[in-house]
């Protein structure tokens, strides 16, 4: 008679994982998926926004040189970012500006409420430009160095330029606050400026196929809804802003102007 063989006990079977410890797990990972989803998109967010700024940047300096090159976007940018952040105050959603190489760049950005609000956005740019335009023309009259000059006189002119009272100009827009009709004399006032610097023909078409729509909507009796909680002193006050902020430009542009050649060009 055989004797009886051992019996092996079962192996004892594996730990249960607790349900709290799988779903920690689980939220884990996808907490990790997220954030790594949300650099991506801050990433091509960036990217949207690098590229078109790098090509201006390589455009710019092939036609002019690399230090009027790089002046001419970074005063863009800064104007472009007085917009940006100017929305941002407001709490408006906000894209990132768009830079078109040659024609300058863009902010797109939510309607605001009331016409003045969209006025002081409009003018958010140009007060950049004029405070960046000041700026470089301190150091440049302290440290007498022209290169800092040239960069006053860009900034003071590019802005002054865009104050023009016609679409699609910012001052287009902040006149459009005001007074639509003063649109007129603002077209009026563009075509001057365009013959008297010889602005390219290409550049005068492409803002007047920009500007005329709204123009003939103004003309044709199209009123704009917020027109009409636009008060007489909020236009004064609106008006008061831009006429100081072109003088301020106007003044600045001069004077860097002036002091260019005593103290060499560029």
């Amino acid at each position: 008679m055989e004797e009886p063989q051992p019996v092996e006990p079962d192996p004892a079977p594996p730990p249960k994982r607790r349900a709290n410890g799988t779903l920690g797990a689980t939220a884990a990972a996808v907490l990790a998926f997220l954030v790594k989803f949300k650099a991506l998109l801050y990433g091509l967010k960036f990217l949207a926004v690098s590229w078109t700024f790098i090509l201006s940047l390589v455009l710019y300096v092939a036609a002019f040189g690399w230090r009027i090159g790089i002046v001419l976007v970074f005063v863009i940018a800064a104007h472009e970012f007085g917009h940006y952040f100017a929305y941002r105050a407001y709490g408006l959603a906000v894209r990132a500006p768009v830079f078109v190489p040659f024609l300058g760049a863009y902010t797109a950005g939510a309607i605001a409420p009331d016409l003045e609000s969209d006025a002081y956005i409009a003018l958010a740019g140009p007060l950049t430009g004029l405070v960046l335009a000041g700026g470089c023309y301190a150091i440049g009259a302290l440290d007498r160095d022209p290169f800092w000059l040239a960069c006053a006189s860009i900034s003071a002119f590019l802005n002054l330029f865009n104050m023009l009272p016609v679409p699609p100009f910012d001052g287009g827009r902040i006149i459009g606050a005001i007074w639509p009709p003063l649109w007129i004399a603002g077209a009026a006032v563009f075509v001057v400026a365009a013959v008297y610097l010889h602005v390219p023909i290409v550049f005068v078409v492409l803002i007047a196929l920009l500007g005329v729509p709204a123009m003939l909507a103004a003309f044709r009796g199209h009123v704009d809804p917020r027109a009409a909680a636009m008060g007489n002193v909020a236009r004064a006050r609106v008006g008061i802003w831009y006429i100081a902020t072109v003088v301020a430009l106007i003044y600045l542009l001069g004077e860097a102007h002036v002091a260019l050649p005593a103290q060499g060009a560029l």
